[in-house]
Protein backbone atom coordinates (compact mmCIF):
# COMPACT_ATOMS: atom_id res chain seq x y z
CA UNK A 1 0.00 0.00 0.00
CA UNK A 2 1.28 3.58 -0.84
CA UNK A 3 -0.25 7.08 0.35
CA UNK A 4 0.69 9.70 -2.32
CA UNK A 5 0.58 13.21 -0.43
CA UNK A 6 0.06 15.89 -3.48
CA UNK A 7 -1.18 19.62 -3.13
CA UNK A 8 -4.23 21.89 -4.44
CA UNK A 9 -2.65 20.78 -7.56
CA UNK A 10 -2.62 17.07 -8.08
CA UNK A 11 0.82 16.86 -9.23
CA UNK A 12 2.04 13.42 -9.01
CA UNK A 13 5.85 12.97 -7.80
CA UNK A 14 8.01 10.55 -10.07
CA UNK A 15 8.67 8.36 -6.86
CA UNK A 16 4.67 7.41 -7.04
CA UNK A 17 5.01 6.16 -10.45
CA UNK A 18 6.37 2.34 -9.77
CA UNK A 19 3.20 2.14 -6.95
CA UNK A 20 0.58 3.34 -9.62
CA UNK A 21 1.67 1.51 -12.15
CA UNK A 22 1.69 -1.84 -9.44
CA UNK A 23 -1.40 -0.57 -7.98
CA UNK A 24 -4.56 -3.11 -8.01
CA UNK A 25 -6.21 -0.05 -7.68
CA UNK A 26 -6.08 4.14 -7.23
CA UNK A 27 -8.12 5.72 -4.67
CA UNK A 28 -8.45 9.63 -4.35
CA UNK A 29 -8.83 11.13 -0.91
CA UNK A 30 -9.03 14.10 0.20
CA UNK A 31 -9.01 17.10 -2.53
CA UNK A 32 -8.52 15.18 -5.16
CA UNK A 33 -10.81 14.22 -8.52
CA UNK A 34 -11.16 10.86 -8.99
CA UNK A 35 -12.38 11.06 -12.28
CA UNK A 36 -9.27 13.10 -13.28
CA UNK A 37 -6.91 10.34 -12.20
CA UNK A 38 -9.10 7.65 -13.69
CA UNK A 39 -9.38 6.92 -9.58
CA UNK A 40 -12.01 5.39 -7.38
CA UNK A 41 -13.55 7.34 -4.30
CA UNK A 42 -11.74 6.89 -0.79
CA UNK A 43 -15.11 5.46 0.30
CA UNK A 44 -14.64 2.63 -1.53
CA UNK A 45 -11.58 1.43 -0.49
CA UNK A 46 -11.22 -1.81 2.30
CA UNK A 47 -8.04 -3.57 3.44
CA UNK A 48 -7.66 -6.81 1.27
CA UNK A 49 -3.90 -6.95 1.46
CA UNK A 50 -3.42 -6.06 -2.34
CA UNK A 51 -1.40 -3.41 -3.33
CA UNK A 52 -3.25 0.11 -3.89
CA UNK A 53 -2.39 3.58 -4.04
CA UNK A 54 -4.31 6.44 -2.40
CA UNK A 55 -3.70 9.86 -3.53
CA UNK A 56 -5.03 12.73 -1.36
CA UNK A 57 -4.15 16.49 -0.17
CA UNK A 58 -4.48 15.59 3.18
CA UNK A 59 -2.35 13.04 5.01
CA UNK A 60 -4.27 13.50 8.38
CA UNK A 61 -7.67 12.02 6.70
CA UNK A 62 -9.02 8.55 8.35
CA UNK A 63 -8.54 6.57 5.22
CA UNK A 64 -4.75 7.58 5.40
CA UNK A 65 -3.93 7.35 8.27
CA UNK A 66 -5.66 3.71 8.32
CA UNK A 67 -3.32 2.79 5.56
CA UNK A 68 -0.46 4.37 7.21
CA UNK A 69 -1.31 2.04 10.28
CA UNK A 70 -0.87 -1.30 8.58
CA UNK A 71 2.80 -0.09 6.78
CA UNK A 72 1.64 1.75 4.18
CA UNK A 73 4.50 3.90 2.52
CA UNK A 74 4.31 7.59 2.37
CA UNK A 75 5.34 9.52 -0.47
CA UNK A 76 4.91 13.64 -0.68
CA UNK A 77 5.25 15.74 -4.04
CA UNK A 78 8.10 17.74 -2.72
CA UNK A 79 7.38 21.61 -2.92
CA UNK A 80 3.92 21.37 -3.32
CA UNK A 81 3.39 23.13 -0.08
CA UNK A 82 5.33 25.87 -1.20
CA UNK A 83 3.22 26.52 -4.32
CA UNK A 84 0.10 26.21 -1.97
CA UNK A 85 1.84 28.81 0.28
CA UNK A 86 2.08 31.37 -2.75
CA UNK A 87 -1.39 30.68 -4.26
CA UNK A 88 -2.72 31.92 -0.32
CA UNK A 89 -0.55 35.17 -0.98
CA UNK A 90 -2.21 35.60 -4.16
CA UNK A 91 -5.44 34.99 -3.00
CA UNK A 92 -4.88 37.28 -0.22
CA UNK A 93 -3.44 40.09 -2.29
CA UNK A 94 -6.60 39.49 -5.11
CA UNK A 95 -9.47 41.49 -5.28
CA UNK A 96 -11.55 40.06 -2.56
CA UNK A 97 -8.83 38.88 -0.47
CA UNK A 98 -7.58 40.34 2.61
CA UNK A 99 -8.00 44.57 3.16
CA UNK A 100 -5.04 45.26 5.31
CA UNK A 101 -2.47 42.64 2.82
CA UNK A 102 -3.62 44.83 -0.45
CA UNK A 103 -2.76 48.13 1.56
CA UNK A 104 0.92 47.13 1.89
CA UNK A 105 4.32 47.73 0.09
CA UNK A 106 7.81 46.65 0.64
CA UNK A 107 8.10 49.98 2.77
CA UNK A 108 5.20 49.04 5.33
CA UNK A 109 6.40 45.56 5.71
CA UNK A 110 10.29 46.09 6.35
CA UNK A 111 9.42 46.38 10.72
CA UNK A 112 7.88 43.19 9.75
CA UNK A 113 10.52 41.34 8.14
CA UNK A 114 13.32 42.51 10.63
CA UNK A 115 10.82 41.55 13.75
CA UNK A 116 10.21 37.70 12.34
CA UNK A 117 14.03 37.62 11.76
CA UNK A 118 14.78 38.41 15.47
CA UNK A 119 12.14 35.81 16.13
CA UNK A 120 13.90 33.45 14.35
CA UNK A 121 16.76 33.98 15.65
CA UNK A 122 15.44 33.64 18.83
CA UNK A 123 14.34 30.32 17.98
CA UNK A 124 17.57 28.96 17.56
CA UNK A 125 18.92 30.36 20.07
CA UNK A 126 16.82 28.70 22.32
CA UNK A 127 16.57 25.71 20.38
CA UNK A 128 12.89 25.44 20.53
CA UNK A 129 11.97 23.39 17.31
CA UNK A 130 7.92 24.15 17.58
CA UNK A 131 8.87 27.64 17.21
CA UNK A 132 11.54 27.28 15.32
CA UNK A 133 9.34 25.76 12.23
CA UNK A 134 6.93 28.24 13.09
CA UNK A 135 9.18 31.33 12.80
CA UNK A 136 10.98 29.96 9.39
CA UNK A 137 7.49 29.78 8.05
CA UNK A 138 6.94 33.47 9.00
CA UNK A 139 10.05 34.54 7.27
CA UNK A 140 8.70 32.68 4.39
CA UNK A 141 5.54 34.63 4.32
CA UNK A 142 7.79 38.05 4.14
CA UNK A 143 9.41 36.66 0.55
CA UNK A 144 6.28 35.32 -0.50
CA UNK A 145 4.92 38.87 0.18
CA UNK A 146 7.23 40.93 -1.35
CA UNK A 147 7.55 38.97 -4.30
CA UNK A 148 3.70 38.83 -4.82
CA UNK A 149 4.29 43.05 -4.04
CA UNK A 150 6.95 43.16 -6.88
CA UNK A 151 5.24 41.04 -9.46
CA UNK A 152 2.57 43.81 -9.39
CA UNK A 153 4.70 46.30 -10.36
CA UNK A 154 3.83 48.37 -13.34
CA UNK A 155 7.61 49.00 -14.71
CA UNK A 156 9.90 45.91 -13.58
CA UNK A 157 7.71 43.40 -12.53
CA UNK A 158 8.92 40.06 -11.53
CA UNK A 159 7.49 36.94 -9.01
CA UNK A 160 8.27 34.24 -6.84
CA UNK A 161 9.24 32.35 -10.23
CA UNK A 162 11.74 34.60 -10.85
CA UNK A 163 12.99 35.13 -7.25
CA UNK A 164 13.07 31.42 -7.05
CA UNK A 165 15.02 31.27 -10.43
CA UNK A 166 17.54 33.63 -9.52
CA UNK A 167 18.74 31.87 -6.69
CA UNK A 168 19.08 28.68 -8.38
CA UNK A 169 21.30 30.15 -11.12
CA UNK A 170 23.21 31.61 -7.74
CA UNK A 171 23.40 28.20 -6.21
CA UNK A 172 24.62 26.43 -9.17
CA UNK A 173 27.15 28.89 -10.06
CA UNK A 174 28.87 29.67 -6.73
CA UNK A 175 29.14 25.98 -6.17
CA UNK A 176 30.93 24.59 -9.16
CA UNK A 177 32.51 21.70 -7.67
CA UNK A 178 29.03 20.63 -7.20
CA UNK A 179 27.44 20.61 -10.50
CA UNK A 180 30.33 21.24 -12.50
CA UNK A 181 33.24 18.75 -11.20
CA UNK A 182 36.12 18.86 -9.36
CA UNK A 183 37.07 22.53 -8.40
CA UNK A 184 40.58 22.74 -7.33
CA UNK A 185 40.03 25.72 -4.91
CA UNK A 186 37.65 23.96 -3.29
CA UNK A 187 38.91 20.95 -0.29
CA UNK A 188 36.65 22.11 2.80
CA UNK A 189 34.50 24.75 4.12
CA UNK A 190 36.91 27.01 4.65
CA UNK A 191 38.07 26.96 0.82
CA UNK A 192 34.66 27.13 -0.07
CA UNK A 193 33.65 29.77 1.66
CA UNK A 194 36.42 32.15 0.07
CA UNK A 195 35.44 30.21 -3.27
CA UNK A 196 32.43 31.98 -2.58
CA UNK A 197 33.55 35.36 -1.80
CA UNK A 198 35.57 35.35 -4.71
CA UNK A 199 33.29 33.95 -7.66
CA UNK A 200 30.75 36.74 -6.17
CA UNK A 201 33.43 39.40 -6.65
CA UNK A 202 33.35 38.62 -10.16
CA UNK A 203 29.91 37.81 -10.92
CA UNK A 204 28.83 41.46 -9.49
CA UNK A 205 31.98 42.81 -10.80
CA UNK A 206 32.99 44.88 -7.41
CA UNK A 207 35.48 47.29 -7.14
CA UNK A 208 36.41 47.41 -3.62
CA UNK A 209 36.57 44.23 -0.70
CA UNK A 210 33.79 45.53 1.33
CA UNK A 211 30.74 46.24 -1.28
CA UNK A 212 28.31 44.56 -0.82
CA UNK A 213 28.66 44.46 3.16
CA UNK A 214 24.92 45.73 4.65
CA UNK A 215 25.95 48.71 6.37
CA UNK A 216 22.25 47.93 7.94
CA UNK A 217 23.35 45.19 10.38
CA UNK A 218 23.50 45.10 13.75
CA UNK A 219 26.71 47.42 14.18
CA UNK A 220 28.67 44.35 15.93
CA UNK A 221 28.13 42.11 12.87
CA UNK A 222 29.07 45.00 10.55
CA UNK A 223 32.31 45.35 12.56
CA UNK A 224 33.22 41.74 12.02
CA UNK A 225 32.35 41.29 8.60
CA UNK A 226 34.19 44.12 7.56
CA UNK A 227 37.40 43.19 9.07
CA UNK A 228 36.55 39.35 7.80
CA UNK A 229 36.72 40.77 4.25
CA UNK A 230 39.06 43.31 4.22
CA UNK A 231 41.44 40.47 5.88
CA UNK A 232 40.52 38.47 3.05
CA UNK A 233 42.12 41.19 0.50
CA UNK A 234 45.27 40.84 2.66
CA UNK A 235 44.42 44.27 4.80
CA UNK A 236 46.79 44.04 8.01
CA UNK A 237 45.07 43.56 11.31
CA UNK A 238 46.91 46.55 13.11
CA UNK A 239 45.44 49.24 10.53
CA UNK A 240 41.89 48.56 11.96
CA UNK A 241 40.65 50.68 14.45
CA UNK A 242 41.98 50.70 17.92
CA UNK A 243 43.66 47.22 17.04
CA UNK A 244 47.32 48.52 16.56
CA UNK A 245 49.80 51.63 16.31
CA UNK A 246 47.89 52.66 12.80
CA UNK A 247 47.44 56.01 11.73
CA UNK A 248 43.98 55.18 12.88
CA UNK A 249 42.54 56.17 16.59
CA UNK A 250 44.04 54.28 19.29
CA UNK A 251 42.40 51.67 21.21
CA UNK A 252 41.36 54.39 23.80
CA UNK A 253 40.11 57.06 22.47
CA UNK A 254 36.26 56.51 22.41
CA UNK A 255 33.63 53.89 23.23
CA UNK A 256 33.07 52.91 19.17
CA UNK A 257 36.39 52.21 18.42
CA UNK A 258 36.96 50.31 21.05
CA UNK A 259 33.83 48.15 20.36
CA UNK A 260 35.13 48.00 16.81
CA UNK A 261 38.63 46.42 18.13
CA UNK A 262 36.76 43.98 19.89
CA UNK A 263 34.06 42.49 17.53
CA UNK A 264 36.78 42.88 14.46
CA UNK A 265 39.46 40.88 16.47
CA UNK A 266 37.09 38.55 17.54
CA UNK A 267 35.23 37.45 13.95
CA UNK A 268 39.43 37.43 12.82
CA UNK A 269 39.99 34.54 15.48
CA UNK A 270 37.29 32.54 14.23
CA UNK A 271 34.21 33.86 16.54
CA UNK A 272 31.14 35.28 16.30
CA UNK A 273 30.80 38.69 17.91
CA UNK A 274 27.42 39.13 17.31
CA UNK A 275 26.31 35.77 18.44
CA UNK A 276 28.64 35.89 21.51
CA UNK A 277 27.47 39.11 22.84
CA UNK A 278 24.26 38.06 21.98
CA UNK A 279 24.18 34.95 24.04
CA UNK A 280 25.70 37.30 26.88
CA UNK A 281 22.89 39.50 26.80
CA UNK A 282 20.43 36.53 27.42
CA UNK A 283 22.39 35.41 30.11
CA UNK A 284 22.23 38.67 31.75
CA UNK A 285 18.42 39.04 30.97
CA UNK A 286 17.82 35.56 32.56
CA UNK A 287 19.74 36.40 35.69
CA UNK A 288 17.88 39.28 36.20
CA UNK A 289 14.54 37.68 35.82
CA UNK A 290 15.84 35.16 38.43
CA UNK A 291 16.96 37.99 40.56
CA UNK A 292 13.87 39.88 40.24
CA UNK A 293 11.88 36.43 40.90
CA UNK A 294 13.86 35.51 44.05
CA UNK A 295 13.38 38.92 45.49
CA UNK A 296 9.23 38.70 45.19
CA UNK A 297 9.71 35.51 46.99
CA UNK A 298 11.35 37.11 49.68
CA UNK A 299 9.01 40.06 49.77
CA UNK A 300 11.36 42.49 48.64
CA UNK A 301 9.66 44.76 45.87
CA UNK A 302 11.75 47.73 45.50
CA UNK A 303 15.60 46.03 45.23
CA UNK A 304 18.27 48.66 46.25
CA UNK A 305 22.16 47.86 44.87
CA UNK A 306 22.68 45.50 48.28
CA UNK A 307 19.53 43.11 46.98
CA UNK A 308 20.09 43.03 43.76
CA UNK A 309 23.59 41.63 44.98
CA UNK A 310 21.77 39.35 47.35
CA UNK A 311 19.68 37.96 45.12
CA UNK A 312 21.93 37.55 42.22
CA UNK A 313 22.38 34.01 41.10
CA UNK A 314 25.47 32.49 41.22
Amino acid sequence: MTVVVVGATPVLPAAALPALRGAAAVYAGEGVDAELLGARPVAEWAHTGEPVVLVTTNPAEPTAVAMVGLGAEVIRTPGLALLDAAAVMDRLRSPGGCPWDAEQDHKSLRQYLVEETYELLEAIEDGDRAALREELGDVLLQVLFHARIAAEDAEEPFGIDEVAGDLVAKLVGRHPHVFEGHDPAVHDATSQQHRWEELKQVEKQRESSVDGVATGQPAVALAGKLAQRVARAGFPADLLPGAGDGPGPSAGDDAGTRLFAVAALAKLAGEDPETELRAVARTFEANVRAAERSARAAGVTALSADDWRAHWPT
